[in-house]
């Protein structure tokens, strides 16, 4: 179970950590463990030398504690690898490879322990289901250990690569204890010992993004891998090494380059821009936006990772007067009773988005707490179009909730981000507040109605520059057509993972192409 847990963290920085690549690493390791048992059930009916079984145990620890050495190296690889080779399923494929080639052997190992156990502490048919079930409670302690300790103790404390190395050093110890014990094996224990302190040693020395120099932070949450990097305009936070930037702060006043410029948009659709509620705060980077160019908004955020809250102060210039709830996203709206002006979507567990905050049910959630008036505004971080798409997805659902004249999108330019706003309307029961919007949300696109009323709201010239442009990139959307997610039914994990492959094959095909023209040879020209 430690494996397994330690499997999930070593592989999130690269591949996510959806119920997708869950799913590869608990059936991969389930693989494992059932051929051990068939394979060792045989060894031990032929030999059932105890000497086999610690050997087992001592090849299965040493290669668990080689995994933080040389697993994030295999794993570039083998993505390396398929990056350039296939078009569809990258990130199931790359995961079950990474799984079958860094996992299988030490899992399939332990999986031959527990037949041999049967077959030493077995004296007769007499008490042999007594045997079995003492065997079977003790396998059960262990992967209840096994299973608390790395998520709540070890991982958080010292992270993943320290937690192999602490559960792959009691099975070596088990190991050396029984062949120091009987003086036997001496040489393997001594190169097993060897090979377990150099991975000490070594493993610490590089972190999850090997190849980046001068990292400002490198670390993990019980949530997240987490990565902060200071370039000479701005300090930015991963959560993936793989797949593009989540939160950036500024060293200079300005826009962004990235999606929060877009987002900007949305309290100047509102009828008052009063209070804004943010979840998935981040670091805080569409709190700062909104503070400098809308100053007297009230600005709530929600944030489930604490680690990155601790960030947001340390390196990203959070302001200490904005609160910052540590809390699901979801689980916050359904205790609060406040209502806002602004509520902005940007929750996103690395690159997956969590299903509870994708369907029907929590967009109605999110519109009992807008004002009348008021507006969502959703950040989609894959632009990935046509029937049965994710993007496709989620617009049918807001659609279904706030109706389609009340919604309109805009890409971000050179991202794979699209913006969507959602207003709400004023009703009879909420009379309509007076406010710098005055037009209908199918009003805007093409227009100047946004520059117009940025110029209104802030002296800063880069926010009208930025609305005239944000105009002009304004689409409505047509009635709900297609997929509807709901509790019941969200697959955004394989959704995501189609869109995850469209963006892929288009930046890797002139890779792909100088490999089908050139060769190997010419690909390795073109990356180094």
């Amino acid at each position: 179970m430690a494996a397994e847990l330690g499997a999930s963290r070593l592989l999130a920085p690269y591949f996510s950590s959806s119920q997708i690549v869950w799913t590869i690493i608990i059936g991969t390791i389930m693989i494992a463990l059932a051929l051990g048992a068939v394979v060792g059930g045989r060894w031990a009916d032929r030999n059932p030398d105890p000497d086999r079984l610690y050997l087992c145990i001592m090849a299965a620890a040493v290669w668990i504690a080689l995994i933080p050495l040389v697993g994030k190296y295999l794993i570039i690889l083998i993505s390396g690898l398929l990056i350039v080779a296939v078009s569809t399923n990258f990130l199931v494929l790359a995961a079950f490879i990474s799984c079958l080639i860094i996992f299988v052997p030490p899992l399939f190992l332990l999986g031959t322990i527990t037949p041999g156990l049967v077959k030493s502490a077995t004296d007769s048919l007499d008490d042999n289901a007594s045997v079995v079930g003492r065997l079977s409670a003790c396998n059960t302690v262990g992967s209840i250990l096994g299973t608390f300790l790395p998520t709540f103790v070890t991982i958080p404390a010292v992270g993943t690569f320290v937690t192999f190395l602490i559960f792959s050093g009691i099975l070596l110890l088990v190991a050396l204890v029984y062949f120091l014990s009987s003086h036997a094996h001496r040489l393997a224990c001594l190169i097993a010992t060897v090979a377990f302190v150099v991975s000490a040693a070594l493993s610490p020395m590089t972190g999850f993004a090997f190849w980046e120099k001068g990292l400002a932070y490198e670390g993990e949450s019980i949530y997240n891998y987490l990565q902060v990097k200071t370039l000479a305009d701005r300090t930015i936070l991963s959560t993936n090494v793989l797949f593009g930037v989540q939160s950036v702060t500024m060293k200079h006043p300005g826009m962004t380059g990235m999606y929060y410029d877009t987002a900007l948009a949305a309290p100047l659709m509102a009828d008052q821009a009063r209070s804004a509620l943010i979840l998935g705060m981040g670091t805080g980077t569409y709190a700062r936006q909104l503070r400098r160019y809308y100053p007297r908004m009230a600005i709530q955020g929600v944030e489930i990772d604490r680690t990155i809250s601790d960030l947001a102060i340390k390196y990203f210039d959070q302001p200490a007067d904005i609160p910052v709830s540590t809390y699901d996203g979801r689980a916050w709206l359904a205790a609060s009773r406040q209502r806002y002006d602004l509520i902005m979507v940007d929750a996103y567990q690395d690159i997956t988005i969590p299903f509870q905050m994708s369907s029907t049910e929590f967009f109605s959630l999110v519109r009992k707490h807008l004002n009348p008036g008021g507006v969502m505004v959703v950040n989609m971080n894959m632009i990935d179009d046509g029937q049965g798409s994710i993007n496709a997805a989620l617009t049918n659902t807001i659609t279904r909730v706030f109706g389609s004249d009340a919604i309109l999108t805009a890409d971000v330019p050179q991202t794979t981000n699209r913006e969507l706003f959602a207003r709400r309307p004023a009703s009879d029961d909420f009379p309509q507040t007076k406010g710098v919007r005055k037009a209908a949300m199918g009003d805007y696109p093409g227009s100047g109605l946004l520059a117009e009323a940025a110029t209104r709201v802030s002296p800063d010239p880069d926010l009208s520059r930025m609305m005239d442009q944000v105009s002009s990139r304004l689409s409505t959307v047509g009635d709900a057509k297609g997929r509807v997610l709901t509790d019941d039914n969200a697959p955004v994990e394989l959704l995501g993972m189609h869109a995850i492959d469209g963006i892929i094959s288009r930046e890797a095909g002139p890779y792909r192409r100088i490999l089908q023209q050139e060769g190997i040879q010419g690909l390795i020209r073109e990356v180094s």
